[in-house]
C-alpha cells in the first residue's frame, strides 16, 4: 500500500511529470474560438512564427499543372504543424523532381495563441485549478483555415503529378485536419479545369 502511494506521489508531483505535462496539448488549439488575437502592436513578447519560408522551388518557370492540398474543415493550424508539412513536402519534391517544381504555403500564422500556465511543481500539496476564463500569455502562433481553402499549392509539369500527390499525402499527415488533394490543369488562356483526385 505504501509503495503504491509512493508511486502515485512520484507520478504526479515529480519534476519530470511537471515538465512533461506543463504545456497544453496541440489538439487544444485546433478549434476556432472567438475573435482572432492578432494585434501585435499591443501584445508584448509575441513569439515569432516557426515557418521559415513560404515559397520554394523554381518560381520563374512555367508549369502545366497545379496540385493543391485543400482543407475539409474550419480549423486552426499551429505554426509548428505548417512548418512540419512544408519541410516534408519540400523534401519529397526535391528528392523526386530536383528543382523542377514550385511550391507555396498559403496560410499565414497571424493568430497568437495564449495559455494560462499552471503550477505543477515538485512538493506541491495539490494540483492548481487555475482561474476561470483566464486570459493567458502568448505561447505560439496559428493560422485560421476555412473549408475549401488551399493550404499548400505545388506547380509541376505532367511528369511530376504523381510526385506532387505523394508529397502532399505525406504533408497532410502533419496537419490537424482532413484534407483532399485537388489538381488543376493550367491552360494557356488562364482557364483552369478542376479535378478532385483524392
Amino acid at each position: 500500500m505504501l509503495e503504491k502511494l509512493k508511486n502515485e506521489y512520484f507520478k504526479y508531483f515529480s519534476p519530470l511529470y511537471a515538465e512533461r505535462n506543463a504545456a497544453m496539448k496541440a489538439r487544444n488549439y485546433r478549434e476556432v474560438k472567438g475573435a482572432p488575437y492578432t494585434r501585435t502592436k499591443y501584445i508584448h513578447g509575441s513569439p515569432q512564427a516557426k515557418i521559415m519560408k513560404f515559397t520554394m522551388g523554381d518560381s520563374s518557370s512555367s508549369y502545366e499543372y497545379e496540385v493543391s492540398l485543400v482543407s475539409d474543415k474550419r480549423v486552426q493550424i499551429r505554426h509548428n504543424a505548417l512548418e512540419a508539412a512544408r519541410v516534408v513536402v519540400n523534401h519529397e519534391l526535391q528528392t523526386r523532381l530536383g528543382n523542377n517544381f514550385h511550391m507555396r504555403v498559403l496560410p499565414l500564422p497571424h493568430v497568437i495563441l495564449r495559455e494560462n500556465k499552471m503550477i505543477f511543481g515538485a512538493h506541491a500539496d495539490r494540483l492548481q485549478d487555475g482561474m476561470r476564463k483566464a486570459f493567458g500569455k502568448p505561447v505560439g502562433r496559428a493560422a485560421r483555415v476555412e473549408p475549401g481553402q488551399s493550404i499548400i499549392k505545388t506547380y509541376v509539369n505532367e511528369n511530376g503529378i504523381e510526385a506532387a500527390k505523394i508529397a502532399l499525402k505525406r504533408g497532410k499527415d502533419k496537419l490537424p485536419t482532413t484534407c483532399k488533394i485537388v489538381m488543376h490543369k493550367i491552360e494557356k488562356s488562364n482557364v483552369e479545369v478542376k479535378k478532385v483526385v483524392n
